[in-house]
């Protein structure tokens, strides 16, 4: 039995010689931190896209194209929804319709609308078109590549799913396409940080071979772009925006610039042998999170993922240390992905007079049902 097999028989429940600097510090400086609005609003306006997305597979893996309101209680909490599901299919009406099916006393469903239904079908195209699969089998190898082992768990793995743009069932339809990237690996619970005694199988995803056409980072294409030949550990340094109100001291401004002015270790180098509380290490943990950041369609993620995938990869606080905000709510290279998910997010805040369409009671049970055992 091959160890997809297994891992689906277990889980049918989801379709889831540097240079060493002296440690210099400027923990000591006065640094004055602003809320940035731009980035305010660009996290408030994404507010309930992953549950309003995972409800939409839901919704349209099922053979009626519609999931019935009597498991709404069982719909808040696997999807994790911060009210209840029958108040959040009322609050987007312009993506959910409540209806009752003709059948005689069947209890009210829920479908898409026909606006989000157009949305999801040109999102389709574009998920199974050639181009972009093989885009996001790029992504996901440059992540395993990240990584001293090149594996991860997969539940790792799916803490950052929607910002990879990774189908929701990706297991078991992208998966299957690159063999000769990933396969299905058994990791061993020390490996993975996992407090499980039980000895049952953590499983995750390895890459089955090192890809050097994909080891070059963002920041060194745009830097050859820009010079004609690179060298190895030249001091590349990283674009720097300020919010407005951001205010260094001057000894902050001059440890900055001999910091960006130190070498440049790749991403995909193994750079542990470094003093972790080095500058060298600390450009070099920074570097690593401007190419997991480009890794996502949006060009962000929660912080949680950041530092459960920091933990796991062994850089502890340096993870938390090296977060840099990623600023303003437009991208300036947009992925194709997002621009469906504008039109999603165009639907969820359309103004739109909420009114319920049916003065019924519902009958809500937690009861699982063989239909809904696909989390997304």
């Amino acid at each position: 039995m091959t160890l997809l097999n297994r891992f689906v028989i277990q889980n049918n429940h989801l379709y889831h010689h540097f240079y060493l600097q002296p440690v210099r510090t400027f923990v000591d400086a006065r640094v004055k931190w602003v809320r940035d609005a731009h980035l305010d609003f660009a996290v408030e306006k994404e507010k309930n896209l992953k549950q309003i997305l995972s409800l939409k597979n839901l919704i349209i893996s099922q053979p009626s194209k519609a999931i019935p309101l009597s498991n709404a209680s069982f719909y808040k909490t696997i999807f994790d929804l911060p009210i209840t599901a029958t108040n959040f299919f009322q609050k987007y009406p312009s993506v959910f319709e409540i209806f009752q099916p003709s059948k005689p006393f069947s209890h009210p469903h829920v479908k898409l609308t026909p606006q989000a239904l157009t949305v999801h079908n040109e999102e389709s195209k574009i998920l199974n078109s050639s181009s972009y699969r093989k885009d996001v089998a790029g992504r996901l190898t440059k992540l395993l590549m990240l990584t001293r082992a090149k594996k991860l768990p997969l539940d790792i793995i799916n803490l950052m799913r929607f910002d990879l743009g990774l189908p929701h069932d990706f297991i078991f339809t992208l998966l299957p396409e690159f063999p000769e990237y990933f396969q299905i690996c058994n990791m061993d619970n020390n490996s993975t940080g996992s407090n499980n005694s039980m000895g049952s199988v953590v499983f995750g995803l390895e890459l089955v071979s090192w890809r050097d056409n994909l080891a070059t980072s963002v920041l060194q294409r745009k830097t050859m772009e820009e010079i004609y030949a690179v060298k190895r550990q030249m001091p590349i340094k990283f674009p720097i925006n300020l919010p407005k109100g951001f205010d260094l001291e001057k000894k902050v401004r001059l440890w900055v610039h001999e910091w960006q002015n130190l070498p440049y270790i790749s991403q995909y180098e193994d750079a542990f042998f470094l003093s972790p509380n080095s500058d060298q290490a600390e450009k070099w943990t920074v570097a690593i999170l401007h190419e997991l950041l480009h890794l996502f369609v949006s060009k962000k993620t929660e912080k949680e993922n950041l530092l459960a995938l920091g933990d796991y990869l062994g850089f502890g606080p340096r993870f938390k240390k090296g977060l840099v905000h990623h600023k303003k709510d437009l991208l300036t290279q947009r992925h194709l992905l997002m621009g469906m998910r504008y039109r999603y997010l165009h639907l969820m805040n359309q103004s739109v007079n909420l009114k319920r369409k049916y003065g019924l009671q519902v009958s809500c049970s937690s009861k699982r049902t063989g239909s809904f055992i696909n989390r997304t």
